[in-house]
């Protein structure tokens, strides 16, 4: 008899998972179209991806291969050309890279204090690992702003367990940075692949085309364990019926849906922290904005803390004669930015671009969009490590597979979301 699995969600994960499986499946996503993060919007010829700037890279070789594979022809080479903006300039990102073009004062300080940092304590958290790893200069002038402003939440309180996603530059490229001799950081993204046209959301759009009994527009109510099977219910009391479940949606959600969940369980998953993401999506009539591929703020006075240029990725992200930014604000789900209307987000952000130089005040507006996405990032707080320990030894128990960003609750790039759905694809084709 042919085993059905139960896919809960249709982004990029579920979507890798279905089009690796050896036996029948359905997609379940409760939104209108798949994607999730990776969708793109497009209108009057300009195209945004949602979730924020998307890049294809990885250090795996392999797994870029592949999706290199998925989009074929649709494909585009570029190199990084980002920029910190400090003090009235852009510097060189990654900031450690770009210690020759600050101030005098500050480039001292930034060599001065990097290279007596280890003379610190042995770090317990991502505060004090800054400072122990760059030293109080660069920890002051940019990684602990920027850092505060992007998590919005106290740094001190973050684990250590990620640490292992920011590289450790080496002493030499620190040094001769700082005395003007040009160096790379970040190599494994100093090149990357994006799509030529349709934005990240042709990634999904391949992936569709290779999966099949995608049903979209289901709102899930309850799930229930009948015996050997699993009967997912939605909001119309439509049932599903599945051998295996797999769960690639937010662990917040997937706990509601379940009964008879142990209170300690419900209590480690409502523990777990995240960041919503608000982004603004800008048309200008004006053919070359910036020869940037994106801009880092880590100034509180600025609503948002990176800014695209979609049309440095690909020429067919915005008409001819004009130009794109993608403007993103990350934020805490239910507070007082999230709560702003369009019109005032869209304001504040337009007057931010001029403030820095990136709009200039007579640029004509041709576009403007704001979308919301409740999950976005993952926080690692200190007590992470326990939290997730308890609901993964849980989820393991009752047989529900957790994967991808908010599945497993993990900050996974694109590449590990891909990685990770490969796995558990394979996973269930060897146990059929």
């Amino acid at each position: 008899m042919k085993k059905k699995v139960g896919i809960l969600g249709g982004g990029l994960t579920g979507l890798t998972i279905a089009s690796n499986l050896k036996c029948d499946y359905e997609i379940l996503e409760k939104e209108n179209e798949c994607g999730g993060l990776c969708r793109s919007f497009q209108e009057k010829n300009f195209t945004f991806d949602i979730g924020g700037a998307h890049i294809l890279y990885s250090k795996n070789k392999r797994i870029l291969n592949y999706a290199k594979r998925l989009l074929d022809n649709n494909l585009i080479l570029n190199k990084r050309n980002n920029k910190i903006y400090y003090k009235g300039i852009f510097i060189k990102y990654p900031y450690e890279n770009g210690l020759g073009d600050l101030p005098p004062q500050d480039k001292f300080e930034a060599l001065y204090y990097y290279l007596n940092s280890q003379n610190l304590k042995k770090p317990r958290n991502f505060y004090e690992w800054i400072y122990y790893t760059f030293g109080k200069g660069i920890a002051k002038q940019y990684l602990i702003p920027y850092n505060q402003k992007i998590w919005k939440f106290p740094l001190k309180k973050i684990s250590l367990y990620w640490v292992e996603r920011v590289p450790k530059p080496p002493s030499e490229d620190i040094i001769k940075s700082a005395l003007g001799i040009s160096t790379e950081g970040y190599l494994h993204q100093l090149y990357f692949y994006y799509p030529q046209k349709g934005g990240i959301q042709s990634l999904i759009t391949v992936l569709k085309k290779k999966s099949k009994n995608i049903i979209t527009n289901f709102n899930i109510s309850k799930i229930i364990k009948n015996q050997n099977k699993w009967i997912v219910i939605d909001e119309n009391d439509i049932k599903k019926e599945y051998d295996k479940l797999v769960s690639t949606i937010p662990l917040f959600d997937l706990i509601s849906y379940l009964d008879n969940v142990p209170k300690r369980v419900k209590q480690a998953v409502n523990n777990l922290k995240f960041n919503s993401l608000i982004t603004v999506m800008i048309g200008v009539k004006k053919e070359n904005l910036m020869s940037y591929t994106a801009v880092y703020f880590p100034q509180p006075e600025y609503i948002f803390h990176r800014v695209a240029f979609p049309k440095n990725f690909s020429r067919y992200n915005a008409p001819v004669g004009q130009s794109s930014l993608m403007v993103e604000i990350t934020t805490k789900y239910n507070s007082a930015i999230w709560k702003m209307s369009e019109r005032e987000i869209i304001q504040k952000v337009i007057n931010d671009l001029k403030k820095a130089n990136i709009l200039e005040k007579e640029t004509q507006i041709t576009f403007q969009k704001v979308c919301r996405i409740k999950y976005a990032y993952v926080i690692y707080d200190l007590n992470y490590l326990d939290n997730i320990k308890i609901i993964r030894q849980y989820f393991n128990k009752i047989r529900i597979a957790l994967c991808g960003r908010f599945g497993e609750f993990e900050y996974l790039n694109m590449d590990q979301c891909i990685e990770r759905g490969i796995k558990t694809a394979d996973k269930i084709n060897n146990n059929l």
